[in-house]
């Protein structure tokens, strides 16, 4: 198990090559982002945001607002400078403790999911923040053993090993009414529905 300020440092350190160390696949973005149904107007949660990488996807989808949340203050700064956009906002804080004053259409947690320790509990919490036909989706831009062996590295110490698409629809299954699962060679995704 970590600790919260050890994963804030972890990712303050990181926060400043962050943007260039990215490699992300376009197609398989898009492909996350068209199972979650994101589309024009819809209002986005993007948990565990980092510098927003996503951001542009969500803009060209014509969404109406992105509330972009990350723990580490470094990447939300780097982040808050990126994308000046209107419809962009980005909050500093622990979205497992931080209130809001709305609910939201579409909540992303994309490629971050290990970093929580306390996986049903985020479910959990995440459930909360969403609106009645809202969509959660927890998603990996690569395969289960293709994260694991990233996070054998330095990342260790602040996650976890990615669950089965399966396991972790159990625990989503709980509060939301599980839609779809991938988990395969070149992606993860469990996608969820908040019924009314």
């Amino acid at each position: 198990m970590f600790e919260k300020q050890s994963v804030i440092r972890f990712f303050d350190s990181l926060a400043p090559g962050w943007d260039e160390a990215q490699i992300l696949d376009h197609d398989v973005i898009e492909r996350i982002l068209d199972n979650a149904v994101v589309s024009a107007g819809n209002t986005v949660l993007d948990v565990a945001s980092g510098t927003g990488v996503l951001v542009p996807w969500y803009l060209e989808r014509k969404v109406s607002s992105v509330t972009a949340v990350d723990i580490s203050p470094e990447m939300v700064n780097i982040g808050v400078k990126n994308h000046p956009e209107p419809e962009v906002k980005f909050i500093c804080g622990d979205i497992e403790t931080l209130s809001f004053d709305r609910k939201f259409d579409r909540v992303i947690v994309f490629n971050s999911f290990p970093h929580f320790a306390e996986p049903e509990g985020l479910i959990r919490r995440l459930s909360e923040l969403m609106n009645p036909g809202g969509m959660l989706t927890i998603a990996h831009s690569m395969s289960r053993e293709e994260l694991d062996q990233h996070h054998a590295g330095a990342a260790h110490k602040v996650s976890v090993r990615l669950m089965p698409a399966e396991e972790l629809s159990g625990i989503v299954g709980k509060y939301l009414e599980v839609k779809t699962t991938f988990d395969n060679n070149d992606m993860y995704q469990v996608i969820a529905v908040k019924r009314s």
